[in-house]
């Protein structure tokens, strides 16, 4: 069993319909979606470029998925995230853009200052709650490839890009070659171009859970964020 902490829009979001029929999963049911097929795509290509999200669901990372530590239970990791929770308050991104990064597609926010802090803070928050990385999963991170700081973020958070190499995003597709883009470009503008402009609340986080390798994430919990404005954190 691994878990992680993501940001998801709630359900019944705007957002949130408009990504399970693109992906073709409800991640807080565990159910199908009758997805959609862009102009242009096969029913299978289109179903192999969004592989690799529908397994992981809609959301945006702040903790990577992590085993629990062995002296720690599931109620113990709810407990950490209710308390997480509470030491945030709500805030809202005013917008988000399509953006290619690397070989993928994303929704990235028009401003990243706020959910940076978050998933900082969120990082530290749960370093307790997570198992140390085997050494097969430090391999799986190809560490040769890394910088040294994200060597170093590696041992010490579990997974290399936090902290100054965080970059908010909410997946879209898998690797997509050169000759599609321009296809997937606008199959992306014509479906989420509408609600780019929309204000996204931030107001929980939520648990994720894989019970076993290879199996689909699914929303464990959602935790509300609660604390006052003016309370600091990260």
């Amino acid at each position: 069993m691994r878990y992680a902490l993501y940001f998801a829009p709630p359900p019944g979001d705007p957002l949130t319909l408009a990504a399970q029929s693109w992906l073709g999963r409800d991640a807080f049911t565990g159910d199908a979606v009758e997805p959609i097929v862009p102009h242009g795509f096969t029913c299978e290509e289109f179903r192999s470029l969004t592989c690799e999200p529908r397994r992981y669901g809609f959301h945006a990372t702040l903790v990577a998925p992590f085993r629990l530590r062995a002296n720690l239970t599931e109620a113990d990791l709810s407990d950490a995230a209710d308390a997480f929770a509470e030491q945030v308050p709500p805030f809202t991104v005013p917008g988000l853009t399509i953006a290619q990064i690397g070989s993928f597609f994303a929704l990235i926010p028009n401003d990243a200052g706020r959910v940076s802090a978050l998933a900082s803070a969120a990082v530290d928050h749960f370093d307790g709650s997570r198992a140390p990385l085997t050494e097969a999963e430090i391999t799986r991170h190809k560490p040769d490839l890394l910088s040294e700081r994200q060597r170093l973020y590696l041992h010490r958070h579990g997974y290399p890009y936090v902290k100054d190499e965080f970059r908010f995003h909410m997946t879209l597709t898998g690797p997509v070659e050169a000759q599609a883009t321009p296809r997937i470009e606008a199959a992306l503008q014509a479906h989420f171009g509408p609600l780019l402009s929309r204000p996204v609340e931030v107001s929980a986080v939520a648990l994720f859970a894989e019970p076993e390798p290879g199996a689909y994430f699914a929303v464990h919990s959602v935790h509300r964020l609660s604390a006052a404005e003016a309370r600091k954190y990260g």
